[in-house]
C-alpha cells in the first residue's frame, strides 16, 4: 500500500447531516432494516398522534395498512400547524417531518416513550419512498408530499373542510428495507399493549391489503391493565388484584394488576412509560419483593406456615402468576443502549411498599381466595 493511499486527514471525513444520515445508517434510528425495524417505523409514526390523545387534544387514532403496501395514521386532533411560522402551539408540520431531535426528547409520565431515540416522524419520512401529510385545520385542508425525505413542492391548500386532524400516509422504501411485508398480528399486539397501559387511548388497526378479506381490531381498555389480566383463562381465583398509586419519592406512579391461574407458567410483563422492559429493572424487583413479603407475611399470620418454614421463594410465587407492572415516571432512567432495563433506584422501595400493602389488604379481605393462593404457592415447591 502506498503512502498516498494511507493518507487520512480532515478531507477524508464525510459529515452526514439531517435525513441523509438516517438513510445512510437506518439501524441507528429504528434498530434494523428487517421486520423489526419495519414495524418500529409504524410505532414512530403513531406516537405523536397517541400523545395527542393522552394530552386530551385528540380522542382516537386510526392506523391502516393500505392496499398498496403503505401505512396511514390518522387522528382527530386540532391538526399540526402548517408553515414555518407555526401557530404558537408547537412545531409546524415541516419541522416534524424534517428535523431530528437531539437524542431522546424530554419524557414524562403523561407521554409515551416508545421511540428508539425519540426521533419520530422525521425518521419515518427519511425511510419512506413517499410520504404524504394531510392536515385539516381552521377550516382548511393542506397537503404536503415528500419523496425519500425530500419535499415535492410546498404545502398546498386543497380546499375547505369541517373536520380537524392530521393524517400521515407513508410507504417504506424498498431501497432501505429487507422486507416490506407488515405483520398485522405483530402490530396488533403492540397497539393492544399500549392501549391497556393507557386508559385514555382509543386505537383502531385496520388491514385493507386483501380486498376480499379486510379486517380490523379496536383497542380500548377503560379498566387498564386489570382488563388485560381479566382476559386470561383458567384463573385460580375470580378477583383481579389491581391498584394504582402515586409516589413523590420516585416522581411518578405505579400500576399493578395480577392474578394466579391454574398452571405453572409465570407471565410477568413490566413497562416504564409504556415502553416494554424485557430486562426488568427496579420496578420488577420491587414487585417481587412486595409480593413475597405480602404472601409470606399473610401465611405466617394465618399460621399456614410454621415458624420453621422458610419464606416463599420467587419460583413458588411465580407459579401460575400473570402480572402487569407499569410505572410512569417524570424522569425515567434506563440501563444500556437498548433501554430495556429500568434503573431508577427509588422505584424499587416504592413499588415494594405499594405491592406489599395492597396485596396484604386483598388477602385479608378475601380469606377463601387467599387460602387458595397460599395453597397453590406452597404446592409449587413440591413440583
Amino acid at each position: 500500500m502506498s503512502e498516498e493511499s494511507k493518507t487520512y486527514d480532515a478531507s477524508t471525513i464525510v459529515v452526514l447531516e439531517g435525513l441523509e444520515a438516517v438513510r445512510k445508517r437506518p439501524g441507528m434510528y429504528i434498530g434494523s432494516v428487517g421486520g423489526r425495524g419495519l414495524h418500529h417505523l409504524v410505532l414512530e409514526a403513531a406516537e405523536r398522534a397517541l400523545n395527542e390523545t393522552l394530552g386530551g387534544t385528540a380522542s382516537r387514532v386510526e392506523i391502516t395498512l393500505t392496499a398498496d403496501g403503505g401505512v396511514r395514521v390518522a387522528d382527530d386532533g386540532p391538526g399540526l400547524a402548517v408553515g414555518h411560522a407555526g401557530h404558537g402551539d408547537g412545531p409546524p408540520l415541516e419541522t416534524w417531518l424534517t428535523e431530528l431531535w437531539c437524542g431522546a426528547p424530554p419524557a414524562d409520565r403523561r407521554s409515551l416513550f416508545g421511540g428508539h431515540f425519540g426521533v419520530g416522524l422525521a425518521v419515518v419520512n427519511a425511510l419512506s419512498s413517499r410520504l404524504t401529510a394531510e392536515v385539516r385545520r381552521d377550516g382548511a385542508r393542506w397537503v404536503l408530499e415528500y419523496e425519500q425525505g425530500v419535499p415535492v413542492g410546498v404545502p398546498a391548500r386543497t380546499g375547505p373542510t369541517d373536520a380537524s386532524g392530521t393524517v400521515i400516509t407513508f410507504r417504506p422504501d424498498a431501497e432501505i428495507f429487507e422486507t416490506l411485508e407488515f405483520s398485522f398480528e405483530t402490530l396488533a399486539e403492540r397497539f393492544r399493549e399500549v392501549a391497556f397501559l393507557n386508559r385514555e387511548l382509543d386505537i383502531t388497526l385496520t388491514d385493507d391489503r386483501d380486498p376480499a378479506a379486510p379486517r380490523a381490531v379496536h383497542f380500548r381498555f377503560p379498566g387498564g391493565p386489570g382488563d388485560y389480566i381479566a382476559e386470561q383463562s383458567a384463573p385460580l381465583h375470580p378477583d383481579v388484584i389491581g391498584f394504582e398509586r402515586e409516589y413523590s419519592e420516585m416522581e411518578g406512579s405505579v400500576e399493578v394488576a395480577l392474578r394466579w391461574g391454574d398452571c405453572r407458567d409465570e407471565r410477568i410483563a413490566s413497562y416504564a412509560n409504556s415502553r416494554p422492559t424485557p430486562g426488568g429493572g427496579t420496578h420488577e424487583l420491587g414487585f417481587r419483593d412486595g409480593l413475597g413479603a405480602a404472601l409470606t407475611g399473610y401465611a405466617r399470620e394465618q399460621q399456614l406456615l410454621s415458624p420453621s418454614d422458610p419464606d416463599f421463594t420467587p419460583t413458588q410465587l411465580g407459579a401460575g402468576l400473570t402480572a402487569v407492572v407499569s410505572v410512569k415516571l417524570d424522569r425515567p432512567e434506563f440501563e444500556g443502549a437498548t433501554r430495556g432495563t429500568l434503573g431508577n433506584r427509588p422505584v424499587r422501595a416504592c413499588v415494594t411498599e405499594a405491592v406489599r400493602e395492597h396485596v396484604t389488604a386483598w388477602l385479608r379481605a378475601n380469606p377463601a381466595q387467599a387460602t387458595a393462593v397460599v395453597a397453590r404457592v406452597s404446592t409449587a415447591a413440591r413440583h
